[in-house]
């Protein structure tokens, strides 16, 4: 036997032995096989895909309640013609919202005993099916403990067994009697949600513009099982947690821009009174009238509030230039230094100078900008940059959600031949994997460059990090926010200061980087899948980042099936742009259907009149077979395993290790 063949023997031996623990006899190992040999054979579990959620968390969680419609479908299913159309609504509505429901129909059922033992019986009917796909041990696993016995005998005893009749109806009975009959519906509904979504996928943007971001992480930190691909906004908020002042003020300027301080101030409690007295005192002449806040999700503000918004808005887009040029100055490898335009405004004229050409101002007044030295904070801004600063790293509940998104997310993942990542990675003209330098002086690109990229982001959250690698990676935040090289962003510019103070609208046009230019190309998607390392028969990518204008007849689809972008405007400041409310992509063992929703209204009308989201079904790609879970990650590792256990057999069989019998 050679060294290395003595070397993997003792590896494999280790192994063996540390398995054995688990198994400790050939019955144990033996009835492993089996149990993972039947769990290949099941139905792969249900997979939904959601991207750019942007804060609004009442249609969020109104899809996850519903599984985009899978809920709706299986009541339809289930009951066809022996309900009524109105009340299958009501079913449903009842499983998306139990608590609420129960309430309303305690006040208008007049049998309300009877309906007790019709419901619960519809709902373990619901139930069994939605559970079919699993294990009994996931199922279990998934059942509330105050319930879990009851449950579990409702879901494998029948009515229709003559034997079981009686024994099921007491079941029932006993719940109704004991006065714990509305708690376990409402534990029945949520396990219903709980088994109707296996995976959830996120592709980014959980952040900004909606009031609910906070509320949508609180979710998040207690649901079953999810990842994210981290977006630029994302992305902006882990900047701001980790102390660059730039992404604070971007935070804080968008927020401001969408009226939207729900989420600093209630969600996260930072403190915007040193802010608004600041903006008072600078801007109090001003019309701010390019600062106006958008107004969305029905919110109604006085003509004072506006005009205080306004103001704020102003003030902290003034800082937030000021404290990017002093970071793109410190990182000159980034070639940012363009975009510090506050040093090219002729005051006198009222023109800014860009490239040797003249573009008129909407508006001369920079009380805080010192023609002299332009990135300069005044004193004033100084220290309100520090409390404002110092109110984001004290949020105790920001920081757990971020550690929530490192937890749970990266920059990409690769799922059942599906590669996930929010926007973009950088190409060349000619489609091919574009080079970019990072902080150790390295070029890379593709799969590396991403990884490494995550790597400089964990970086910025974790203490043993080098002080001056630390130091960049909280500046690095800013440059994946706008950078034109940044896999969040790939666009020539952010011109968010054009915006504001330009009159030539031509200034405002932000190039797209060459993958969004290229992705319809298969062979350009084929490429990026093969550098990725996704295999496969059906590989896709999947995206969000860039709305889907479904008004104007875009396809979310493209390059012949093997690109789905998946962002059709979740946000209601999206709504009149793309027609539609966002798409939820579900992956189930038939294959792929992406839902199309239309607006959602709210929660409280869909609990009173049964309003449900209306959503438009697309068979994307369906499957020659049924997909079993052999078919898929999870089922390859299932199948590692069972050749491990069977080494592990013939180890015991052969006296290599002895069974560890009590």
């Amino acid at each position: 036997m050679t060294q290395n063949q003595q070397t993997e023997h003792n590896s494999d031996t280790q192994y063996l032995n540390w398995l054995s623990k688990l198994f400790p006899t050939i019955a144990a190992a033996c009835t492993e096989i089996i149990n993972l040999e039947a769990i290949l054979h099941l139905p792969k579990g249900t997979e939904h895909f959601l991207a750019d959620i942007h804060g609004e968390n009442e249609a969020f969680q109104h899809v996850l309640k519903n599984a985009s419609g899978n809920i709706k479908r299986k009541v339809n299913e289930l009951f066809g013609n022996s309900l009524r159309e109105s009340e299958k609504k009501e079913l449903c509505t009842l499983i998306y919202y139990p608590e609420q429901k129960i309430e309303l129909i305690k006040e208008s059922e007049p049998e309300l005993e009877d309906w007790y033992h019709i419901t619960i019986h519809q709902l373990v009917k619901v139930c069994r099916d939605v559970s079919s796909k699993y294990t009994r041990s996931k199922v279990r696993k998934s059942l509330p403990p105050d319930f879990s016995y009851i449950i579990e005998e409702l879901l494998h005893e029948h009515t229709d067994d003559t034997n079981k009749t009686a024994y099921v109806n007491v079941i029932v009975d006993t719940i109704i009697t004991t006065g714990r009959v509305d708690d376990f519906i409402i534990a029945l509904c949520n396990v219903i949600q709980r088994l109707a979504i296996d995976q959830l996928h996120i592709l980014g943007d959980i952040y900004d513009r909606g009031p609910g971001a906070h509320i949508i992480m609180d979710t998040m930190q207690r649901y079953h099982s999810w990842d994210i691909q981290w977006g630029n906004h994302d992305i902006l908020w882990m900047g701001a947690c980790a102390g660059n002042d730039a992404c604070i003020c971007n935070v804080l300027r968008l927020s401001l821009r969408y009226a939207n301080l729900a989420t600093l101030e209630e969600g996260y409690g930072i403190n915007l009174v040193p802010l608004a007295t600041f903006a008072m005192e600078t801007y109090g002449n001003d019309p701010c009238e390019e600062f106006m806040p958008k107004v969305t999700n029905g919110a109604t503000f006085d003509g004072k509030t506006i005009r205080l918004i306004a103001q704020m808005h102003k003030a902290i887009s003034i800082i937030q230039f000021k404290v990017e040029a002093q970071i793109f100055l410190r990182n000159p490898e980034w070639r940012m230094s363009g975009r510090n335009l506050l040093s090219c405004i002729d005051r006198q004229r009222g023109v800014c100078i860009i490239d040797g050409k003249e573009y008129e101002m909407k508006s001369n007044n920079f009380p805080t900008v010192d023609p002299a030295a332009p990135y300069k904070l005044t004193e004033e801004e100084t220290k309100l940059m520090k409390r404002l600063h110092h109110s984001f790293a004290v949020s105790e509940k920001l920081h757990r959600h971020i550690k929530t998104l490192l937890g749970h997310g990266g920059m990409f993942a690769i799922y059942n031949s599906n590669l996930l990542f929010h926007a973009s990675v950088p190409l060349n003209s000619d489609g091919t994997l574009k080079e970019v330098t990072l902080y150790n002086g390295e070029k890379y690109s593709g799969k590396e460059l991403m990884y490494q990229i995550e790597m400089t982001i964990r970086s910025a959250f974790n203490s043993d990090t080098a002080p001056a690698e630390r130091t960049y990676a909280i500046d690095y935040f800013l440059y994946l926010w706008c950078g034109k090289d940044s896999p969040l962003f790939d666009k020539s510019k952010m011109a968010t200061f054009e915006r504001y103070f330009l009159k030539d609208k031509t200034t405002y046009k932000e190039e797209k980087g060459y993958y969004f230019r290229l992705r319809d190309n298969e062979a350009i998607c084929d490429s990026i899948l093969d550098a990725f390392g996704v295999t496969g028969d059906n590989r896709h990518i999947i995206n969000g980042h860039v709305p889907v204008h479904a008004s104007n007849g875009e396809n979310p689809i493209k390059a012949g099936g093997k690109l789905m972008v998946i962002d059709g405007g979740f946000s209601e400041a999206y709504h009149n742009e793309t027609g539609i409310a966002g798409y939820t992509l579900v992956y189930h063992s038939r294959g792929f259907q992406l839902v199309q929703h239309e607006p959602f209204t709210s929660a409280a009308d869909a609990i009173k009149r049964g309003t449900d989201i209306k959503s438009t079904t697309q068979i994307v790609e369906m499957s020659a077979h049924r997909m079993l879970v052999a078919d898929t990650d999870c089922g390859n590792e299932l199948k590692a395993q069972i050749v491990d256990l069977k080494k592990l057999l013939y180890a015991y069989r052969h006296g290599i290790i002895k069974e560890r019998r009590r």
